[in-house]
Order: C-alpha cells, then sequence, then structure tokens
C-alpha cells in the first residue's frame, strides 16, 4: 500500500513539472504572438488591451472532450494528467474475496499444462498513470484538427496461492508496463453556432482516427502456484495500445443562458480490423455523458456531471496470454458502467493568468457497473482529487495549472 502511495504521490508531482514546463513553453509562444496569451473566442481583444475577460463555464467539464473549437491559425499545446486506480473485485455488482475466487472461478485454461481446474492468481489492485501530450490547430474558424499521444504507466498487484487447490497463500508479486499508448488525430467541426450577449448555443462533429502506436507485447516477471518466477506476457489489461486502427467519432452540444449551462456528448470507438497482430480485437466502446453547470462568478464555476459507458467483449485471443489469473481471460473483459461526477473550473481574469484554467473533474465513491457474472478488478477514483486531475494549457481551453 505505501508503495502505491508513494507511486501516486511521485506521479503528481512529475504531471506538475510537466505542466509546468508546457505553460511556460506555450505562454511565451503565445506573447510572441498578435494574438496575447488567454485570448479565445469568448474574449474581445482590441486597441491593444482586453475589452472582457474570459468566462469560467465557457469550457464544459474537463472530462469532455472536444467541447470547443479555435480561431482560425491559434495553436494550443496541452498537456494533462490522469490517474486511476482499482482495488477489490467484483462479480456483477457483488464483492468476492480472493480466497472465494481461487476455490470457486473455473480456469479458462484448465487441461493445459500446468494449469489447475480454478484460478490460482488473484490480482488485488491496479494503478494506472497517463499523461496526455495534445495540440489543437484551427484551420478555419468551423474546423480545427488536433491530435493526441498519451504516455501510460500501469502497475497491479496480485497474490499468488500454493499449488493447484485450497486457499494457502504462496506470495504476493506486482506487474508493471509503460510507454506510449495509441496516437489519436482528427478534427472537430461545428455544425451549429448561435450567440447573443445572455445566451449560446454550440453543436460540434468529432472525427477521429486511433493508430495502433501502443504496445500489445509487454511481458513482466510472475509469481506460479508451482512457485516459478518466469517472464510471460502480461494479460490485455496491462498492454498499452489496442493494436488496431479505430474510428473515433462524436457529436457535442453545449448551451448557456445567463450563468446556467449544459452541454451532452456521445463518443465512439470502432475497431476498424478484424484482428490485431496478436490475434484478437478489443471491444467497441459506447460513451454518453451529460451535465449542468453554474458560473458562481466570472473566476469560477463548478458541474454535475453523469457518464455512461458501454465496452464490447474482446473478440478472440492472444495464444501467448494465458494462466490461472482472471485478467488473462477475454471473457472477463467489456460490460457497462455509470458514474456521477463532481467538477470546478477556475480561470484567471487578468494579468499574465488571463484566460489560463484550473479544473478538475471528482469522482465520489458512488458508481455502479453492470458485468453480469463477469469477475473484474473494482475501479475506484477515491476522495483524493489527484486521482483524477488532468492538467493542460491552452489559449482557450483546460489551463489546470495555475500561473
Amino acid at each position: 500500500m505505501f508503495n502505491h502511495a508513494f507511486r501516486r504521490k511521485r506521479h503528481v508531482l512529475l504531471a506538475l513539472a510537466t505542466a509546468t514546463a508546457v505553460h511556460t513553453v506555450a505562454f511565451t509562444a503565445a506573447a510572441e504572438s498578435t494574438m496575447p496569451a488567454g485570448t479565445n473566442l469568448n474574449m474581445v481583444y482590441e486597441d491593444g488591451a482586453f475589452k472582457h475577460a474570459p468566462r469560467a463555464d465557457a469550457h464544459g467539464p474537463i472530462g469532455v472532450m472536444g467541447d470547443h473549437r479555435h480561431h482560425q491559425g491559434e495553436l494550443m499545446l496541452s498537456y494533462r494528467y490522469t490517474n486511476m486506480w482499482m482495488e477489490g473485485n467484483k462479480i456483477g455488482l457483488d464483492d468476492v474475496s480472493p480466497d472465494k475466487i481461487v476455490t470457486t472461478v473455473p480456469n479458462r485454461f484448465f487441461g493445459q499444462p500446468m494449469q489447475s481446474p480454478t484460478l490460482r492468481v488473484v490480482p488485488t489492485q491496479m494503478n494506472m498513470n497517463m499523461s496526455m501530450f495534445g495540440a489543437m490547430y484551427g484551420l478555419t474558424d468551423r474546423i480545427t484538427l488536433n491530435a493526441m499521444l498519451p504516455y501510460i504507466d500501469k502497475d497491479m498487484s496480485h497474490i499468488t496461492y500454493k499449488g493447484g487447490m485450497g486457499t494457502t497463500r504462496l506470495g504476493r508479486f506486482s506487474t508493471s508496463t509503460d510507454g506510449i499508448g495509441d496516437l489519436s488525430f482528427g478534427g472537430i467541426v461545428g455544425l451549429y453556432d448561435s450567440k447573443t450577449e445572455d445566451s449560446e448555443q454550440h453543436l460540434n462533429l468529432l472525427l477521429g482516427l486511433s493508430a495502433p502506436t501502443g504496445s500489445i507485447t509487454e511481458r513482466g516477471r510472475i509469481l506460479t502456484p508451482m512457485g516459478g518466477a518466469p517472464i510471460v506476457r502480461l494479460p490485455y489489461a496491462m498492454q498499452l495500445g489496442s493494436g488496431t486502427w479505430d474510428f473515433v467519432p462524436g457529436l457535442i452540444y453545449t448551451t448557456r443562458t445567463g450563468n446556467l449551462s449544459f452541454g451532452a456528448q456521445y463518443r465512439g470507438n470502432f475497431r476498424l480490423e478484424d484482428e490485431n497482430a496478436e490475434g484478437y480485437r478489443l471491444g467497441n466502446l459506447h460513451q454518453a455523458t451529460g451535465w449542468a453547470a453554474y458560473e458562481w462568478a466570472p473566476w469560477i464555476s463548478s458541474s454535475l456531471r453523469f457518464a455512461y459507458q458501454s465496452l464490447g467483449d474482446i473478440n478472440g485471443m492472444d495464444l501467448d496470454i494465458s494462466g490461472p489469473v482472471q485478467t488473462a481471460n477475454p471473457d472477463f473483459y467489456g460490460g457497462d458502467r455509470a458514474d456521477l461526477l463532481l467538477g470546478v473550473n477556475l480561470i484567471g481574469q487578468k494579468g499574465v493568468t488571463c484566460g489560463h484554467r484550473v479544473a478538475a473533474d471528482l469522482l465520489p465513491a458512488a458508481q455502479w457497473s453492470t458485468d453480469g457474472d463477469r469477475l473484474h478488478l473494482h475501479g475506484r477514483l477515491a476522495e483524493d482529487p489527484r486521482r483524477l486531475l488532468r492538467l493542460a494549457r491552452s489559449h482557450r481551453r483546460d489551463v489546470l495549472l495555475p500561473s
């Protein structure tokens, strides 16, 4: 537990340091432009001065992507940090103990050499850190191009049980992977815009592709029920990419009247290939979210957001991934999930902080998932707000670092 806490603190400090560097570079670049830092579609710059500062609710919650576009020729560089922590196991909605798993859950690979009839290795915790580097460029006022490349760091802790049956624990071990994930790129197309002094509406179409730049052949050392410590290919959850080209479309609508704003978004991830180089294909992903936000003052707004996702089954399997552990079984992936999130947006109003944002989405403990009788690690983005803190710097968007 101490190691996991230390790793989380270390990654938060690294994220802040990286955000500071990106912030400095982007601010310097903006200062050399005829359009000062912080300028965006919700600000007026005339005669060498700002006529009014931006609104905190000009953007949706930080967890929503594609809710804004840029002026023609405007460039945004961004950095975001996300931490996700999962602990414990569930079958459907019910918690299940490691002892019960190793005595009741069948091993898909039973019948192969050295494979027990039930599972004998149980994951207990998983921690994922993602640093997302992004860029957006206004091709025209109606079309914005974007690209994002993540760097992912994962670690998973396990308990190994001795032999082929019983509840005697042999020991614990951890595996880890890190590297770049899948590169995504595409565009945001404005379908409809309407704006008055006290209200506005926007409808954007998201069109993107995901390239298979993330590794799907990561390996690590494990502890087997017989006491061995071989290096093997790690399960699907520990890989860094999909291995396939994917189509990533979306549609987002936002509206504001006075200090109250609303929004809704759909995003999909559709695999464009039957299988990747290792013989499987991840399931299609559907995500829907809706939110309401209120601006308490020009520099601060808060939001309440409902998010739902449905992930399809893995098709096929990697023949190099096997073992008496649930994460090696492709049948234990996929399912539905819903979350309720609290958000806050802060934005500087004058001086060098004008247009720079600090934003966070916080996921309380309350959440549900429905995966039938599938066994899966229980996701938890707990009380510590750093676990869903995302950092970026932009002329218009997501500067999640105080200047």
